[in-house]
Order: structure tokens, then C-alpha cells, then sequence
């Protein structure tokens, strides 16, 4: 019998990696009439054989999770960082991200605007990642690959189709793909933290030279209009797509959620513990412009809406909201609690201006949260500036050609 067992092992490895010929083998038996004892007669299914795909079963229930490693700076969190996690999630069943220090970060690209603490936050804060490794090193090195590989049970490390050059022009990923460790995935086009710092620093330029000529500061907006082309699939690709359940407890709230940071994610974590289902209502270009000035928004309404929906604790967005919550919102939305917080570009009314909570505050369903972090979009925007100052102030005696290279480094990290 022992024999006769390990003869027919080659055909359970079999039937383990071919599960439906197995299932439509079964069906044929039964229909022609046919036992299981038929077939351990003839010595291809043996009368343990019903024990034997038990453990299949498990076997199948116990199939190894394949892990995933991608790393970056995530420095000025977009919507393209959210894609290429998103997509890396996808090759694996846990993704674990590693966010870059800033000592390598100033080594290998520049400064960066947002402090380790913010990235960690943004990084953390996605529906797709399960883990983060802070102060990963930029380079793929011998010895944190076998970490990756032998510690953190790593099976691919994931990066873009874009190149990730080290200062001495080689791959920072060469020793991954040598090892047969490593996958690619396509970078969003569209977008970039360089081409957000330039939107900044244009616009800002512009707007001081067109002070007092609204005409000339709209033109200029509309010269720094995102390259990105929105699609219905991209916006359900970031999309829970689940409602709320019949009794749940609906909170709203909303914003213009600007150059998305870790301030914004930190009131959208307070504002869903406060009820079952998160909605954001994220304002339209022009409800931003008429409250904030030019040059905001930095990003347009769908780069902000794509930002938001990859938050974790949100579960829902309204597109253009309106500046003011409305009694025909609470009820289509079924809205339980709407909340704002403490800490905003601007939370004083001017003279003559309606309260845009007026409704839910007398419906007493409105509530001030304590915002976690001080961070404004605004002050990020200083912050790049200040770079951006000190930068020119290193640089002055550099050559045209220095100043065209570093200019391309030195205001952000970078992806």
C-alpha cells in the first residue's frame, strides 16, 4: 500500500495545481456512473484519496501571501505616487512601502519639503499600503535586500518604468533585478513633484508681477493647468466602490484639499472615527480661487478628488461641492454629522459673507474638530518658495548649465 501511495503522489501534485481538471474530472465520473471506488480499483484514485484533497483544500485555503516592497520619497504626496502604490499592490497581496530619510534624500536629490514625520503620514495613510519601513535607504544595497528578502519576508521589490539613478550614474535597483527579485510597473504620466513645485513657483512669480490686474492673474492660472487627462476608469480604479449601510452613520465633510499633506489626513482619520462612512465633499477651481486668491488651487478639482479618494478613511467624494452645506445635501446623503476643522486657510467669515455651516449648525449636527497638525496647504507652498530662495542664494555663481541641472533637484525630492 505504501508503494502504491508515493507511485501516485506525481498525480495529487497534479491535481493540487489543476484543481478545476480535478472538479470536471469528478463531474464526468458521476455522470458516467462511475464511484470513487472504481477508481482506487484501478489505481488512479485510491480509496484515501477523499483525505488527500482535504489537505488540497487547505493547502489552497493556506496559499502563501506574496509580499511586495516599493520604496520613494514621497515628498509632495500626489495622486502619481497613489497610482504607482496602488498598481504595486496589485502584483502582490500585502504591500510593505519603504519612505527614504532625509539625510538620503539630501544626498541623492535635494531637500526635502516635507518632514520625514509628514511622509510617513501621507505614505501611511493610503487604502493600499499594509506596512512602512521608515529611513529606507535610497539604493538597494546587498545588505538591506537580504533584510528586505529574510526579515521582512519580502518576495518582489516593485518600481516604476521610469529610471532611479544613483550620483554615479548607476541603476539603484540593479542588484534586485540580478537577483530575479524585481518588477515594474507604469509611471502616471501627467503629473510629477517637479512639475507641482513648478506650478508653484510660476504662478507665484506671475501673480506678484500681476498684482492688481485680475485679468492678467486668471491668464496666468490657466498657463500652469495640469498636464494630467482624467478618465472614468482611473477615478473608479481609486474608488472603494461601496455605499453606506442602511443605518449608517454619515459624516461629511469638505475642502479644497489642496497639494494633499499630512494634515489633511490626519482630520480625515478624526472625521471617520465619528461615524461608519467618511464623505468628502471637495470644492470646485473656481470656489477655491474665489476664497483663497491666485494662485490656488495648485491642483485642479480631479487631481485633488483622485488624492482624497486614495485616503484610507475615506469612503466617498462629491465632485464640486458647494461652498455652503445645503438642508436638499443632508438629506440626499442621508448626512448625520458634518465637521470641519480647527485649522484652515482661513476660518474667518468677511463682512457680509454667509456661513457656509449655517444649516447643519441649525440642524445642530455640526461639530469643530481639533485638527492634529498645524500644516496648511499654504505653508507648504512657503516652505518650497523658501527652498526654492535659498537655492538661488547656494547657486549664484554656478554655471547656466549647473543652474539648468539643479534646478531640476533642488526645490523637492522628487518622486
Amino acid at each position: 500500500m505504501t508503494m502504491e501511495y508515493e507511485s501516485n503522489n506525481w498525480i495529487w501534485d497534479w491535481l493540487y495545481s489543476s484543481p478545476h481538471l480535478f472538479g470536471g474530472l469528478m463531474v464526468t465520473a458521476a455522470l458516467l456512473g462511475f464511484s470513487t471506488s472504481y477508481f482506487g480499483g484501478i489505481g488512479v484514485f485510491p480509496s484515501y484519496g477523499w483525505s488527500n484533497f482535504g489537505i488540497f483544500l487547505k493547502k489552497k485555503r493556506e496559499r502563501k501571501r506574496i509580499r511586495v516592497y516599493m520604496d520613494g520619497c514621497f515628498d509632495l504626496m500626489h495622486y502619481g505616487h497613489a497610482n504607482a502604490l496602488r498598481q504595486a499592490k496589485a502584483l502582490g497581496d500585502e504591500l510593505v512601502v519603504g519612505v527614504v530619510s532625509d539625510e538620503e534624500i539630501v544626498a541623492n536629490k535635494g531637500p526635502p519639503v516635507l518632514s520625514m514625520e509628514e511622509r510617513l503620514a501621507l505614505v501611511s495613510g493610503l487604502k493600499w499600503v499594509d506596512q512602512v519601513i521608515a529611513n529606507a535607504p535610497y539604493e538597494i544595497t546587498e545588505k538591506f535586500m537580504n533584510t528586505l528578502f529574510n526579515e521582512h519576508k519580502i518576495d518582489y521589490i516593485i518600481h516604476g518604468d521610469d529610471p532611479c539613478l544613483l550620483p554615479d550614474g548607476t541603476d539603484a535597483y540593479a542588484l534586485a533585478k540580478k537577483a530575479g527579485r524585481y518588477k515594474q510597473i507604469k509611471r502616471t504620466e501627467g503629473v510629477s513633484s517637479t512639475d507641482i513645485v513648478g506650478r508653484i513657483l510660476s504662478s507665484m512669480k506671475d501673480n506678484k508681477n500681476s498684482e492688481g490686474d485680475s485679468g492678467k492673474r486668471q491668464q496666468s492660472q490657466r498657463g500652469q493647468l495640469s498636464q494630467f487627462l482624467p478618465t472614468s476608469r482611473r477615478i473608479v480604479q481609486f474608488s472603494n466602490g461601496k455605499g453606506p449601510g442602511p443605518n449608517a452613520r454619515i459624516v461629511y465633510i469638505d475642502g479644497a484639499f489642496d497639494l494633499f499633506h499630512a494634515g489633511h489626513v490626519e482630520i480625515l482619520k478624526k472625521a471617520r472615527q465619528l461615524g461608519d462612512f467618511l464623505l468628502v465633499g471637495i470644492h470646485a477651481d473656481h470656489i477655491v480661487s474665489e476664497q483663497r486668491g491666485m494662485p490656488y488651487p495648485v491642483m485642479h478639482l480631479l487631481e485633488r478628488t483622485l488624492s482624497v479618494l486614495a485616503c484610507r478613511y475615506v469612503d466617498e467624494v462629491i465632485i464640486g461641492a458647494p461652498w455652503g452645506v445645503t438642508k436638499d445635501m443632508i438629506t440626499t446623503f442621508n448626512i448625520s454629522l458634518v465637521v470641519h476643522g480647527t485649522i484652515a486657510e482661513s476660518n474667518t467669515l468677511l463682512p457680509g459673507e454667509t456661513d457656509p455651516y449655517a444649516v447643519p449648525k441649525s440642524l445642530g449636527i455640526f461639530r469643530m474638530l481639533e485638527s492634529p497638525k498645524s500644516i496648511t496647504t499654504s505653508s507648504v507652498a512657503q516652505r518650497i518658495v523658501a527652498n526654492h530662495e535659498a537655492y538661488m542664494k547656494r547657486n549664484a555663481k554656478k554655471t547656466k548649465s549647473e543652474k539648468k541641472y539643479y534646478e531640476e533637484k533642488a526645490y523637492v525630492a522628487g518622486d
